[in-house]
């Protein structure tokens, strides 16, 4: 409050005062020196109640309605409408405060009461300015002087109303009010999301803040969502992205790409079995775990290149070299030297087996087939085998012929029962019962002892089929050719334990007392003499059709079968011209 300024009563302006004379924030309207104790104009619901029913139009102002206004003779959207001027005297032949039939302010403060009334006093449609509420007690130690809201009551003028935000503490001197701040602009949502996660923003001031806490909670609970969704869903595609890109990379370098490979002939000494049934694929994981190579896939590369070879690779135990290329390897499996295993060629008898055993394990000779007359129940025969009382050895006919791993400190009945096994797998694989008794054989030992017969008589495999035919045709008791006499030699060399084309005259050999010589005794001898193949045993069980009883080799390509005696003696007699030798 200065010097000169106005007190809480209704002392007028000084003249010295420096805001004397001063037209306040109305523009253009004058300041009232004092009041003369006179209401100027009625108040605002008067007006309204009293001035639309008494204008004659918007032409003018008819000076006969006593000092009232033409509010609406002034139009607030014609921007070319005058605004009309305030009349101080307007009023003056109206009644005095409490004069008048109506006396709203007995009985209590008339300003205090009508505080939100000048708000109202605008030239401007009810329906365009929102009414504004203000609390009581921000105006209740505020008094206005009689002129002040006199001049507010009968001067319209034209005011823009924009709800403040807040309201501040003005003072004693209500022109001391701080100008209304203006409401901010909207901000952009980019913006205003950024601001509203901004947890350290604490700038703004508190009832503004508080209006938008309320509407801004949500939205931080959803932006600080949507920003841990983002996250997450950034991890899951970076995630998605590497595991394509690493299934790809997979996917092509199986597919399009070279596999890895070592370089040389490697270097150390590995021992890899490749067991029986493998095929290529699985004879380079092997080879790889042992690491011989370093993928499977260079070793099948390898191998494709060159199939000639790779058809050659068999099952056995191989010595080989740490981190050699897979083209070596294979070159070095197909080398019998590298071979650490023992093979059994087709045909071969089982005391040429036993002895290989003792070889390859460096054991006194015998020591195999002792293991082998003591343990033969025990090394995994079936129940078909060892029928008759009269067989030599139990086990003949059941060290299938293959190649076995055989390692230096292996013992020889384990070496035995895998020979068996094998054994074991493919005559069940051929159903040697039931072909047994399709062919009229007693039990499934029989018809491997044909087998045997064929693979020891038979000189060429492609022959086997036309041996067999013969052995099932001397078989028959009927026959005038042999009257049910194999007549083979290799019977009688297995049971001499021998192996010569000089067995001596027919009429020699039909005195031999052995059950196993076919020349003495009739049918088939008591069990298998030597292990046959799979191409034999299998000319065994479909032998070629044929009214064949003798047959001669002459060459590989060459081999002489015959129904009758008479044409076997051309037959033999041939032989021995391409073989150069005398004639009988």
């Amino acid at each position: 409050m200065t010097e000169y300024g106005r007190g809480y009563g209704s002392e007028p302006w000084h003249p010295e005062d420096p805001l004397y004379g001063d037209q306040g924030s109305y523009g253009g309207q004058a300041q009232q020196p004092q009041w003369d104790g006179q209401q100027s104009v009625p108040y605002p619901q008067q007006q309204h109640q009293g001035g639309h029913g008494s204008q004659s139009g918007h032409g003018g102002w008819d000076g006969s309605q006593g000092g009232q206004l033409p509010y609406d003779a002034y139009d607030p959207y014609d921007p070319y409408a005058q605004q009309p001027p305030a009349d101080p005297y307007g009023g003056a032949g109206r009644p005095a405060y409490g004069n008048g039939p109506h006396d709203p302010y007995q009985a209590q403060d008339p300003y205090q009461q009508q505080a939100p009334a000048p708000p109202q006093h605008q030239q401007v449609p009810h329906s365009q300015v929102p009414h504004q509420q203000y609390p009581p007690q921000q105006y209740a130690a505020q008094e206005y002087a009689p002129q002040q809201y006199e001049q507010h009551a009968g001067a319209p003028y034209e005011q823009h109303v924009e709800a403040p935000p807040y309201e501040e503490a003005a003072g004693d001197d209500w022109r001391a009010d701080p100008e209304p701040r203006r409401k901010p602009e909207p901000e952009h949502s980019f913006f205003a999301d950024d601001r509203e996660d901004d947890d350290d923003y604490d700038d703004e001031p508190d009832e503004r803040r508080g209006g938008r806490e309320r509407r801004g909670k949500g939205k931080k609970n959803k932006k600080r969502r949507s920003k841990a969704t983002c996250l997450v869903a950034t991890l899951v595609f970076a995630g998605a992205v590497g595991a394509v890109g690493y299934f790809g990379y997979d996917f092509f370098m199986a597919h399009f790409g070279s596999a890895p490979d070592y370089a040389g002939e490697g270097s150390g000494v590995v021992e890899v079995d490749i067991p029986d049934g493998s095929l290529i694929s699985d004879m380079g994981q092997i080879l790889a775990k042992k690491g011989v190579i370093k993928s499977a896939g260079a070793f099948t590369d390898a191998a494709s290149a060159d199939d000639k070879k790779s058809r050659s690779l068999q099952p056995g135990t191989y010595s080989l070299r740490k981190h050699m290329s897979a083209a070596a390897a294979m070159e070095l499996m197909l080398d019998p030297k590298s071979r650490n295993g023992l093979t059994v060629r087709e045909g071969l008898r089982n005391k040429d087996v036993y002895a290989l055993i003792d070889t390859k394990l460096k054991l006194k000779a015998g020591t195999t087939k002792s293991v082998a007359e003591h343990d033969a129940k025990s090394l995994g025969l079936p129940s078909w085998a060892d029928d008759n009382g009269k067989i030599k050895d139990p086990l003949e006919g059941f060290l299938y012929p293959s190649t076995y791993s055989v390692g230096d400190q292996a013992k020889p009945s384990a070496v035995l029962k895998q020979m068996v096994a094998r054994a074991n797998q493919v005559y069940a694989k051929y159903d040697l019962e039931g072909n047994a008794r399709k062919l009229g054989l007693r039990s499934p030992l029989q018809l491997l002892t044909v087998a045997s017969l064929t693979q020891a008589e038979g000189k060429y495999k492609h022959d086997f089929v036309k041996v067999a035919r013969v052995v099932y045709n001397r078989l028959k008791p009927a026959n005038t050719e042999t009257y049910g006499l194999l007549d083979f030699d290799s019977t009688v060399n297995y049971a001499k334990s021998r192996s010569t084309l000089d067995t001596g005259s027919v009429n020699d050999l039909r005195k031999f007392n052995d059950p196993y010589n076919t020349y003495k005794f009739k049918g088939l001898p008591p069990g298998p003499i030597g292990n046959p193949g799979e191409v034999a045993i299998n000319s065994a069980i479909h032998p070629a059709a044929g009214n064949w009883y003798y047959f001669v080799s002459i060459s590989p390509e060459k081999t002489l079968f015959a129904a009758t005696n008479a044409e076997q003696e051309r037959n033999r007699k041939i032989y021995l011209k391409e073989h150069g030798k005398p004639q009988p």
